[in-house]
């Protein structure tokens, strides 16, 4: 049988992405498959597969409307150089067979960043060339003639893509990301106890976990507030520019003692394992990662209505779903929460939710899309 093969573009890979973590869990998956498999991006971080065949596309950028326009062009006319049988696109690029709708839909993203604006920024903020640019992107690229599927990693994203585009139902698929959950486990008494000795985090103290960079969009500054008003601790894993600001809000609400700022981790799976819950009130965000990471560790989940992760959770079973900027609801979730997440039912419920998300999972349903399209 002729080896199908596939283009997956990503323009810039980069370890710690969601985004990135798919394309490799995706590529490692599927690479005993009938498939060559090449990945076309601007810059290429980390090791490769010797058999993954990497295209670097780096045109000449002048600001972030040049280097998003510039990759599109050169990515579009390499892919049709090369000819190859399927190009899967994770970046907004008209002309792609699949886009992998990854980062959401970028209108409904502005919509509830402006929940946190004053007017005068709000208009601002949807009249900003960037963003006005990644819109009509998008526009152009699900009414493309060429588009054969969409590949979503919640249904929030599969009904807002219906609604904002009228791209019919059938052709989206919600494919949910994978975890490795022989590697993310949750840790044993003992181990519990020297992770919190070491990173100092008292024994007893119920300890939920933030873990995100981009502190505004995964709701640090609700998180802080909600926890403020509870006896609990939050370990923040992730960095941010303004990381500072947000320590000052914690030491103006007086629980500065209470709030630990961990900075960007190489490995969070320590951080998962000392903690009793996962804290993560997105304004908006398809489906991140660490909720499958955090459950997979047994740990419960409050996360907001604009997470596609709310679809794993059901309230009081694995975790609670509130509303972003809904302090008094996220606090109140929090005290709901069991003590110590090892060994209660809630932890694992949360655990048992994700085991069939396995690697292999999201291959065969990859591959079953794939021979649908050539088929």
């Amino acid at each position: 049988m002729k080896k199908i093969r596939l283009a997956i573009v990503r323009q810039k890979y980069r370890p710690d992405g969601g985004a990135e973590r798919f394309v490799s869990r995706a590529l490692e998956a599927l690479n005993h498959k009938d498939m060559e498999l090449n990945v076309i991006t601007r810059q290429w971080q980390g090791d490769a597969h010797p058999d993954w065949k990497i295209h670097l596309c780096n045109p000449m950028k002048w600001g972030r409307i040049s280097r998003e326009r510039g990759f599109a062009s050169a990515a579009r006319k390499l892919w049709q150089q090369q000819a190859f049988d399927i190009v899967q696109s994770h970046e907004r690029i008209a002309g792609c067979d699949i886009y992998r709708a990854g980062d959401g839909v970028h209108r409904r993203w502005l919509l509830q960043r402006s929940r946190i604006l004053s007017r005068w920024k709000q208009r601002q903020l949807m009249a900003d060339r960037y963003h006005r640019y990644v819109m009509q992107a998008e526009h152009e690229m699900y009414t493309s003639p060429h588009l054969k599927a969409v590949i979503c990693n919640a249904d929030m994203v599969k009904q807002e893509i219906i609604e904002d585009f009228a791209v019919s139902a059938d052709k989206i698929h919600v494919i949910y990301n994978a975890i490795d959950h022989q590697k993310f486990r949750p840790a044993d008494e003992k181990q519990r106890q020297q992770l919190r000795q070491q990173h100092h985090i008292p024994l007893q103290a119920h300890c939920l976990i933030f873990v995100g960079s981009g502190f505004e969009r995964k709701g640090l500054k609700a998180a802080i507030e909600a926890i403020s008003a509870t006896e609990s601790h939050l370990l923040v894993v992730g960095k941010d520019k303004m990381e500072q600001r947000y320590r000052q809000l914690a030491q103006s609400l007086g629980c500065e003692q209470r709030v630990h700022f961990a900075g960007m981790q190489p490995q969070t799976l320590p951080f998962y394992q000392l903690a009793d819950g996962l804290l993560l009130p997105t304004l908006y965000d398809p489906f991140p990662n660490v909720i499958l990471e955090a459950m997979a560790c047994g740990l419960p989940v409050i996360t907001s209505t604009h997470c596609g992760g709310a679809e794993f959770i059901k309230s009081g079973h694995n975790g609670f779903i509130t509303d972003a900027l809904d302090i008094p609801g996220m606090a109140g979730a929090i005290g709901l929460l069991p003590s110590q997440a090892l060994h209660s039912d809630m932890g694992r419920h949360a655990r048992e939710t994700i085991l069939p998300y396995t690697p292999e999972h999201l291959s065969e349903q990859l591959f079953r899309l794939y021979e649908t399209l050539l088929s």
